[in-house]
């Protein structure tokens, strides 16, 4: 009853400086088009992300 299952997860770097931002993901999630905003050097990228995979978006959204 008090057993718990620990999902892996992972903070989202920041595609600029690279450092971690308070975005936490697991494997299972799944974001489209997500503004990732970075509080060290106050960008915001727009990313998607499965599987722990993060591919920045163009600004046109493509």
């Amino acid at each position: 009853m008090g057993e718990t299952i620990q999902k892996e997860f992972r903070w989202l770097p920041c595609p600029v400086c690279k450092n971690r931002t308070h975005t936490k993901v697991y494997e299972d999630t799944v974001l489209v088009k997500y503004p990732l905003f970075c509080t060290k050097c106050k960008t915001e990228t727009v990313v998607d992300v499965a599987m722990f995979k993060l591919t920045v978006r163009d600004r046109d959204g493509k």
